[in-house]
């Protein structure tokens, strides 16, 4: 038999692997993304975001009430909106939404709290420009999917308004590296392995408790938290943060979606140009965003 396409994506990924210096790092994975063009219709405007570098994305379709608010993943040293800029573009075509991508500081250079301040900073960017709260879905993928619980708590924290919804897609939501998908799916995730992991959380951490809420909201309360998709590949290391994220939150009475895509690897989205898997899990979180933003 052919091999399928995400197999395809593994045989590249097997090719070109991880090197060791960060700066090769961060290229890569802003590779992975710069491949995949752009639609024509796709409009990419650059904005400064109460001090946070961030670009708006937009298709003709696109409501200008309503927002998707997404924070990149690379295990918070790495990724971009290089890196993420066509997958974001086309997860807000599907949601009728326009987007706004935050290029949130980096650690090693900025650890904890620094991507948390910047992620908080979009989100009053929204405001500050007039956006219903109830019209923004607050997304990320991997750290970005732990980055944009740790907003929603925050903001919960503070009393102030929380987003219409949440889209979390292969979230990394537990610092500490507790979860048994750790060692059960080390065999067939290409990307994440508990010793990366360990490292990432190192440089991000800089000494702060992994248990921590802010860093790994999988220990935190989720009461009152806004109705949350997670979706999740079966062959990720991650599998069972988000799991048992999903548990937590419906043990906290939060409105909670888990979707758990058949041999999907880490971040398939990424891929949904050439993964059919990847155009159906966007179609999903589209209609999912629709869905609580529309209400709204």
């Amino acid at each position: 038999m052919p091999p399928s396409e995400i197999d395809a994506i593994r045989a590249r990924l097997a090719a070109h692997p991880r090197p060791a210096d960060l700066a090769a790092r961060r290229a890569r994975i802003d590779g992975l993304g710069a491949g995949y063009g752009l639609p024509p219709d796709v409009v990419v405007e650059p904005v400064d975001a109460r001090g946070v570098p961030a670009e708006w994305t937009s298709t003709p379709a696109a409501r200008s009430d309503r927002v998707v608010l997404f924070l990149h993943g690379g295990g918070y040293v790495s990724g971009s909106l290089t890196s993420h800029r066509h997958m974001v573009a086309q997860a807000g075509r599907e949601a009728g939404a326009r987007t706004l991508a935050l290029d949130y500081r980096l650690a090693p250079e900025h650890p904890f709290p620094a991507a948390l301040e910047d992620a908080l900073a979009g989100y009053r960017f929204l405001l500050d420009a007039g956006m219903a709260p109830a019209r923004i879905a607050l997304a990320g993928e991997s750290a970005g999917g732990g980055l944009a619980l740790a907003t929603a708590l925050s903001l919960r924290a503070a009393g102030r308004p929380l987003p219409g919804c949440l889209w979390l897609s292969s979230p990394w939501t537990d610092l500490a590296l507790t979860g048994a998908s750790l060692e059960t799916k080390a065999a067939v995730d290409p990307l994440l392995s508990r010793a990366y992991l360990s490292e990432l959380a190192s440089l991000y951490l800089n000494g702060a408790d992994a248990r921590r809420a802010l860093v790994s909201p999988i220990y935190a309360d989720l009461a009152g938290l806004p109705p949350m998709l997670i979706q999740v590949g079966s062959a990720e290391t991650l599998l069972d943060d988000a799991v048992r994220l999903a548990a937590g939150a419906g043990a906290a009475d939060v409105s909670v979606h888990l979707e758990i895509w058949p041999a999907m690897i880490h971040a398939w989205h990424l891929f949904y140009q050439e993964v059919a898997d990847g155009r159906r899990s966007l179609e999903a979180a589209g209609a999912f965003i629709r869905a609580h933003l529309d209400g709204a």
